[in-house]
């Protein structure tokens, strides 16, 4: 029960209702005259100066306030005498504005909820793919031209090699090999950066070669290389304290997301749906939905 009542979705759900019942209740005691009524608030005439503080970076006038007010009120009479005509019905800007605002208002609920670390947690561990660290690669390369040596260049590959291999020094490679434009000494690449530069085969026998030895040849859409790995790190699952903030992203997404669904399937309960297809009996869809 306790972990029941500490769930942000139950919260939301509680909020949701709460607000139906307002709104049904106001509704109820709504009463033609009240429509022919404009009154503006000292709320409303705050806001209007606040509005204009941030437009012109001052306080307006006495006459510009004046002339907000009297322009508030011109609005106001006119949009009450459009929803009057009904001149908001079937129109789509109207429609998708009005729509949204509703999702705004069941976005801002589900944002209400603030996390646990154990909320957290639980979401990183389920979903570590998400925030997985990428393993870093140190690597020395020395190219060859398979265009330019032509068959010669698995031969000229193997002799290299074994140059290489047979030193017990470190070896000069910028006169090794072909020129490369991308150089031959890359250091702390992630598996993206490194098919970036050389494409994703290469960099899949990249990460499986062995580190502190030359081996080879690896091939690339540019031709062969001998490479040598001088250090590797495996990607790796963080913890919490190194991605606090994504995760806490992530979670609040996720809650909204459900919350959004929630509050739509709460307000899809509220209406029979009937679909009339073309040259066909009516599809009805909604709390009793018929297959």
């Amino acid at each position: 029960m306790k972990k029941l009542l500490s769930d942000p979705l139950l919260h939301f759900l509680l909020i949701g209702g709460l607000i139906f019942f307002i709104y049904d209740l106001k509704n109820e005691e709504i009463v033609d005259d009240n429509s022919k009524y404009i009154v503006i608030t000292e709320a409303n005439i705050d806001q209007l100066i606040n509005q204009w503080q941030r437009k012109w970076q001052r306080l307006p006038s006495q006459q510009e306030l004046q002339g907000l007010v009297k322009a508030q009120i011109h609005e106001e009479v006119l949009y009450r005498e459009a929803l009057a005509m009904g001149l908001d019905k079937d129109d789509v800007v109207v429609r998708q504005r009005m729509a949204r605002k509703i999702e705004f208002i069941s976005n801002d609920l589900a944002s209400l909820a603030e996390p646990t670390d154990t909320q957290l947690q639980t979401y990183l561990d389920t979903h570590a793919e998400k925030f997985i660290i990428p393993g870093r690669i140190t690597f020395s390369q020395v190219y060859l031209n398979a265009d330019k040596r032509g068959e010669q260049v698995q031969h000229d590959a193997n002799k290299l090699l074994a140059d290489l291999s047979l030193s017990t020094t470190d070896v000069d490679i910028t006169s090794a090999g072909d020129p490369f434009m991308g150089g031959q000494i890359f250091d702390s690449l992630n598996d993206f950066e490194v098919s970036r530069l050389f494409g994703n085969t290469f960099s899949e026998q990249l990460f499986k070669l062995s580190v502190g030895k030359w081996v080879g040849p690896v091939e690339s859409g540019y031709g062969l290389h001998l490479v040598r790995i001088d250090s590797r790190t495996d990607p790796r699952t963080p913890s919490l304290a190194q991605v606090r903030d994504k995760v806490q992203n992530e979670w609040l997404g996720e809650q909204r997301r459900k919350a959004n669904e929630a509050f739509y399937a709460e307000l899809h309960k509220r209406y029979k749906i009937t679909i009339e297809l073309p040259d066909s009996k009516p599809l009805e869809t909604g709390s009793n939905e018929k297959s």
